[in-house]
């Protein structure tokens, strides 16, 4: 490992940061940092570190057990992520964490399909069942919006359970993608370039109607069948969206980009509402990527004209959110080269000169917490300028190193906080030769992250 040099960055990074040796305690300045804030949004710096994964873990769990947490929501489907929920509420019929989470079928499957996220799926199962049995019980719940054809048979299928005549009007409606043959990239793309008309007063009416029949399906003395109408509303919403969501996705990246973090956004806000209870306001982990979860505002990203879920946040919540990001100098990422291509172990290159990823491996400190706002209040431990940031989402090509997975930024305006970890390794895939199983675009697509 390079030695620490004498530069002031250099000196003032390792001056100001937290050693974490492995010990029970290593949490306890971030704990501190996060105080009684009601959002922890929890990054990672690719989608396929073992260490981003696992540490996620351990913070969450610290979360629910001593700060009562009621919820980890992540970048995944609403749908697949809703199994596992049911799981680890008791409530599924998996008889384990390994079939609840094989729902997770599309390209990239190793997201969360690996052995990090079924350890700690195992946990909150156990940490549930050992709760009394009156007490709310830690859900796992999904932000992203890719599943639109899955989300429209969730709809459907709580219809035809509590009421046959509106499930009938659901499917004609939903009627106008059947000529798509479930190929939501055909119905962007036919839809975007005047080829087709779009399913939009459709999908509205169906949100609509739904939500009319709030007070008749959703029943505030029983929990069970408000946590269902819960799910099929938000299926619906997730439809709606998403179907605007593929009709600008071919009009390029900031309007789609902003389209989807804005929902995600929208659906935390929407499940802290569900899950707050009198006297009781719900209190979420978020597990996305640091492109999501860090303030845009603080990135060249942000000014182009994008807006992320942790910009959002700050600016709905204020101090009641926490944004922590991760970073890593080098090591091995489970990434594909091509989108719904089988997942690899990939070498990822030492990060660039004049990055913060750089300028933490020569501090020779190898895991390390830096905190960058105390009390929301810059430390000023980096410099005012902004440097490169290191980004690899599901798919890495260390050849365009520079031009693929870096951006400006000035990091202790994106985050509150940031846990390095110099070297790093793949993360273990439950399945592998992932691929897409039907015509759903790829969780991600088309930005990888």
């Amino acid at each position: 490992m390079t030695t620490a040099t004498n530069s002031p960055l250099s000196v003032s990074i390792a001056s100001a940061a937290h050693l974490l040796n492995g010990s029970s305690n290593d949490y306890d300045p971030l704990m501190d940092l996060i105080g009684d804030a009601r959002f922890v949004l929890l990054g990672e710096a690719t989608h396929g570190t073992h260490e981003f994964y696992r540490e996620r873990a351990e913070i969450t769990k610290r979360l629910i057990v001593e700060k009562n947490f009621d919820a980890v929501a992540v970048e995944a489907d609403w749908p697949d992520a809703y199994r596992v929920n049911r799981y680890v509420r008791g409530r599924g019929d998996d008889a384990d964490a390994e079939r609840a989470l094989s729902g997770f079928e599309r390209f990239p499957t190793w997201m969360w399909r690996n052995t990090d996220v079924l350890g700690f799926i195992d946990w909150l199962r156990a940490h549930n069942d050992a709760l009394p049995s009156q007490a709310p019980r830690a859900g796992f719940y999904g932000l992203d919006l890719y599943s639109m054809f899955a989300s429209m048979n969730e709809v459907l299928r709580y219809l035809d359970k509590v009421d046959p005549e509106a499930a009938a009007r659901a499917r004609a409606r939903y009627a106008c993608f059947d000529h798509y043959h479930q190929d939501s990239q055909r119905y962007g793309y036919a839809t975007s370039f005047g080829m087709s008309p779009s399913c939009e007063e459709q999908v509205l009416a169906q949100l609509h109607d739904l939500r009319s029949r709030a007070l008749e399906f959703r029943d505030a003395d029983d929990q069970l069948a408000a946590d269902e109408f819960f799910y099929a509303e938000q299926n619906a919403r997730l439809v709606r969206n998403a179907e605007k969501y593929y009709r600008t996705m071919f009009q390029g990246r900031i309007s789609s980009w902003n389209m989807r973090d804005l929902h995600m956004a929208d659906t935390l806000q929407a499940l802290a509402a569900h899950l707050s209870r009198p006297g009781k306001a719900a209190k979420i982990v978020v597990w996305e990527h640091n492109s999501h979860i860090g303030d845009a505002r603080a990135t060249e990203i942000g000014y182009q004209g994008e807006w992320n879920v942790g910009q959002l946040a700050r600016e709905r919540y204020h101090d009641d959110a926490v944004l922590i990001g991760f970073t890593t100098y080098q090591g091995t990422v489970t990434a594909a080269s091509d989108w719904d291509g089988p997942a690899e172990q990939k070498q990822v290159r030492p990060a660039l000169p004049g990055s913060y990823e750089e300028a933490f491996h020569r501090t020779a400190l190898s895991r390390f917490m830096l905190p960058l706002r105390i009390n929301h209040v810059e430390t000023r431990v980096l410099p005012s300028s902004a440097l490169l940031e290191r980004a690899i989402g599901v798919i890495y090509a260390p050849n365009t190193e520079r031009q693929s997975h870096y951006f400006y930024a000035h990091l202790a305006h994106q985050f509150d906080a940031v846990l390095h970890f110099d070297e790093t390794h793949a993360v273990q895939a439950l399945a592998q030769g992932a691929h897409q199983q039907s015509g759903e675009a790829p969780e991600t697509y088309p930005v990888g992250v």
